[in-house]
């Protein structure tokens, strides 16, 4: 039994006494600790050493508190998985030396052996639960179809992924063949990490917001959709879209136990959109934890306010960034469990 529930009651709808609070990106870039093993291993050792994984997992709930984990990985291992090949490139970011550009390359993506291919995660997920002790539970994640789909085709990062855009316009059927395959092995993928341990999964859809509302629909949403149906009845599933706020109304009709919101939707609207029933989760912008002390804690009170305690996980809009201090982080966490006080 977890020691701490407080995240799963919130993704149930349950009636808490605070809010839970944990961070996207958390397992990462800000902890000395964390940069203490990124210099010594490189990006890809990390993810697919069990041990590295799971220790990295752990490092915040030591050092902030946070009332869950995520699994320490990255959306690009099931491209890897795909016969994509992935680099991490200093100072640039992944880069994907021989991008989908035809139906003939989408015919050579597999849907992969996950035991076979990703057996590693399963390995980091067993590893870090016997390390968190049942203190807090613990997320598994993958990149929705759409966001993989866009790496894969640009090759790299973009502003604005028009080359993944255009293949879409151009090739379409093309293009929902590969969204397909991605979709697939994304199922069976979370459904391995359910299998494994993992207590609650989120799907990452970074690059939702680059799609007008229709082409959402057809290119993104219901990808994410088959992901949520295909989940639901193993485990709570959230929707992170960033940017995506014009379909929060069709995601919050979905079987999605909670929806994820950046920080340029207001709490007001984000529960009128997503229908007023589903849980939230979000939306202090990044960048703010560079705010003095009292100022995060007073914001995060105030955030608390406007979307309620229940049905509601305390989170950022997006990943925390490398530049801030863990006494800033630690008071964003610490700000939530001390509301109501």
């Amino acid at each position: 039994m977890l020691k701490n529930d407080l995240f799963l009651k919130a993704l149930k709808g349950e009636t808490v006494q605070r809010p839970p609070v944990w961070m996207m990106r958390q397992a990462g870039r800000y902890l000395p600790e964390f940069i203490a093993l990124r210099d010594k291993y490189d990006f890809f050792t990390r993810c697919q050493t069990p041990e590295l994984a799971a220790e990295i997992t752990v490092q915040p709930i030591r050092r902030i508190a946070p009332d869950a984990a995520i699994l320490f990985s990255d959306i690009l291992v099931v491209p890897q998985a795909m016969g994509i090949e992935v680099l991490m490139k200093e100072n640039f970011g992944p880069f994907l030396p021989n991008p989908i550009r035809s139906l003939a390359d989408v015919h050579r993506v597999y849907v992969p052996d996950i035991q076979e291919s990703l057996g590693y995660v399963m390995d980091a997920i067993k590893l870090t639960k016997e390390m968190l002790n049942d203190e807090v539970p613990l997320i598994g994640f993958a990149g929705s179809p759409w966001t993989i789909f866009c790496y894969a085709v640009e090759g790299k990062g973009s502003k604005s992924f028009d080359t993944a855009k255009g293949f879409c316009f151009s090739n379409p059927a093309a293009a929902h063949t590969l969204l397909q395959k991605i979709t697939d092995t994304t199922i069976l993928y979370l459904k391995e990490k359910v299998k494994a341990g993992v207590d609650a999964v989120q799907i990452f859809d970074s690059w939702g917001g680059m799609l007008s509302p229709v082409d959402y629909q057809e290119f993104s949403w219901k990808y994410i959709n088959q992901i949520v149906e295909a989940l639901a009845d193993h485990a709570p599933v959230i929707v992170f879209g960033k940017g995506c706020w014009f379909a929060l109304g069709e995601m919050g009709k979905s079987r999605a136990s909670a929806l994820g919101v950046d920080w340029t939707c207001s709490a007001r609207n984000a529960r009128y959109l997503s229908g007023g029933n589903i849980t939230l989760q979000g939306n202090f912008d990044p960048s703010r934890l560079l705010s003095p002390i009292p100022t995060i804690k007073k914001m995060v009170h105030e955030m608390i306010d406007e979307f309620g305690k229940d049905k509601y996980v305390v989170n950022l809009g997006h990943g925390i960034l490398p530049n801030i201090p863990v006494d800033h982080a630690k008071a964003f966490i610490d700000a939530v469990k001390e509301y109501g006080n």
